[in-house]
């Protein structure tokens, strides 16, 4: 830990691909805490940036929005399927991965506490993870005195994206973690301020077993991302700060929490 008597964590979730700024999130704190989606497929702001334009080009990745932004998520995946035909998906998607795992991960400091956004693969991590990155989900860490909870990937939504799970198995990782101080997912609690995206105008998935984790044990804090651009990027549940820490892939800035 840093000289004196406090103790600084930076908080950062979506990163999708900025890995220039998460080489600096760390900086001035004792631990850096990753919330997930390190992945970058698509960026809705900048369509030419991300794994499906470097395959497709900007054009298609212009139309895949259009239709995923108006929900018209059948049509989406049709068109989607046509531009896969006569290519391995899962190698082209996997060496892509990979390539950003590599230098992002590389970029993270020591020490830093992760877990899985709903775009992110599991099963890669840990391929990259250094020693000094722990990895948690449906786990708990002490980190200056305070107990912190991590639960990661989403839940099922018609945009199948790589790690979304069942309701139930979810709720079992949340229960898993138990009482903690600080409660980090990537998702929010469901609470229709905090799950709803003023940009994408849709509310986006959040955990009905996460808002009854937090009102049973009370948690000092919930931290989560996942929403890009919120109602509320913040609110209060009872006795626990519910905080949105950010879409780091466009502020490039990390949320600090100090004791």
């Amino acid at each position: 830990m840093r000289a004196g008597a406090n103790t600084r964590v930076h908080v950062v979730s979506d990163v999708h691909g900025n890995t220039e700024a998460l080489a600096r999130a760390g900086d001035g704190a004792d631990a850096l805490i990753c919330l997930g989606d390190l992945v970058l497929f698509l960026d809705y702001a900048d369509h030419s940036r991300g794994i499906f334009p470097d395959l497709f080009g900007t054009e298609n990745a212009d139309r895949i929005v259009a239709l995923r932004t108006a929900r018209r998520f059948e049509e989406a995946r049709d068109f989607g399927r046509e531009l896969w035909r006569g290519m391995d998906r899962n190698a082209a998607i996997t060496g892509a991965v990979r390539k950003q795992y590599a230098e992002m991960f590389a970029a993270l400091p020591t020490p830093t506490y992760a877990t899985y956004g709903n775009v992110d693969i599991p099963a890669l991590w840990p391929e990259y993870a250094a020693p000094g990155t722990t990895v948690l989900d449906g786990e708990r860490v002490e980190i200056g005195g305070r107990v912190f909870g991590f639960v990661g990937g989403g839940l099922r939504t018609p945009m199948r994206t790589p790690y979304e799970i069942d309701d139930e198995e979810y709720a079992a990782k949340v229960e898993a973690v138990g009482e903690v101080d600080v409660l980090c997912t990537h998702i929010p609690p469901e609470v229709p301020e905090l799950v709803y995206d003023t940009v994408a105008r849709r509310f986006e998935r959040g955990s009905r077993a996460l808002l009854d984790a937090i009102r049973r044990t009370r948690p000092r804090y919930s931290l989560f991302g996942h929403v890009h651009q919120p109602l509320a990027r913040r609110m209060r549940i009872g006795a626990t700060e519910c905080v949105n820490v950010g879409h780091f892939a466009s502020t490039g800035r990390p949320w600090a929490l100090e004791w």
